[in-house]
């Protein structure tokens, strides 16, 4: 069962969508008692940094999955800036992010970029698995997924970093540690190698 963190920021439908085509059951959580139960979490994510980090403070739910992912060390994914809120802060907003993993969130440099638009970086790119870690087992070495965003995700302890991607600079594009899983780019938006990676989390 995979329960699809919904307070009200991210597409949880396109990822019900994504694990019906799979036949693995999901349920949406939009309340601290409906996490109760939960054996793997997807925290979604689109939009500002501050914006997703109030939305989810105010949702009653931050303290259940402090409790779920900290102590009883559910593994969860982030998606986006579901991603991002697990690091320290971001240079988007002012908000202290979730501290599940020791790692600060940075704009991209745009005179490093040598697209004729430059932010946000959107579209198809590829993501280059670095230590072979199960969420990319099955996938082409270089398999393409869909980005939208202009702040990378910087580990502090690169070692957490579990794929990257390059523009302008190489950033990690994914990221583990311990129960805890990232991804920057929309699985949800990546057709068969995003649907993959999905089942590959769903087995974890």
């Amino acid at each position: 069962m995979i329960t699809l963190i919904d307070y009200g920021v991210g597409n949880i439908f396109a990822f019900q969508n994504v694990y019906k085509r799979l036949n693995i059951p999901t349920k949406i959580a939009k309340t601290s008692s409906e996490l109760l139960d939960a054996e793997k979490l997807i925290l979604p994510g689109v939009g500002s940094f501050d914006y997703a980090m109030s939305q989810l403070n105010n949702s009653g739910m931050r303290e259940k999955l402090d409790e779920l992912v900290i102590e009883k060390r559910v593994p969860i994914i982030g998606i986006c800036v579901g991603m991002q809120m697990m690091g320290n802060c971001s240079e988007e907003g002012k908000s202290d992010g979730l501290g599940w993993i020791d790692a600060d969130i940075l704009k991209f440099d745009e005179n490093l970029i040598s697209h004729r638009t430059k932010l946000p970086h959107m579209g198809w790119n590829d993501v280059k698995p670095v230590n072979g870690n199960l969420l990319f087992e099955g996938l082409e070495k270089d398999a393409i997924f869909y980005f939208l965003h202009s702040f990378y995700f910087k580990c502090n302890n690169p070692h957490e970093s579990i794929a990257v991607s390059d523009y302008g600079i190489t950033f990690t594009s994914a990221v583990n540690y311990n129960n805890i899983y990232g991804i920057q780019f929309h699985p949800e938006k990546s057709h068969q190698n995003g649907e993959k990676l999905l089942h590959n989390f769903a087995k974890l």
